[in-house]
């Protein structure tokens, strides 16, 4: 993950406009409050498998740009798998930043 994104996630949490944890992340998305949803490289195949399918049906952006320790880093806090962020304008930034051909 580049060191900008990761300032935008620890802007963002500071904001508190990021969700932790997968259920929440889960209900983010079933809510429309997810704007952007991150997910660890090593997170467990179900743990793909649910939020993937989930961003899908919902439209909703996914990126796996790093490690679980590397994104809980990014936002000051232990090893995260998933995250959600529900600020359009934050979301739509972190995202051109950790996808820049899109």
């Amino acid at each position: 993950m580049n060191r900008q994104a990761g300032q935008l996630l620890g802007l963002a949490m500071r904001a508190r406009k990021i969700v932790t944890g997968e259920e929440l992340v889960l209900n983010a998305i079933r809510s429309n409050q997810a704007k952007l949803v991150l997910l660890a490289t090593d997170a467990s195949a179900n743990t793909v498998k649910k939020v993937t399918d989930k961003c899908a049906h919902y439209a909703i952006p996914l990126c796996s740009p790093a490690d679980r320790f590397e994104l809980g880093r990014a936002i000051g806090k232990e090893a995260r798998v998933t995250m959600a962020v529900t600020d359009a304008k934050l979301a739509e930034n972190i995202r051109h930043l950790l996808t820049p051909n899109s």
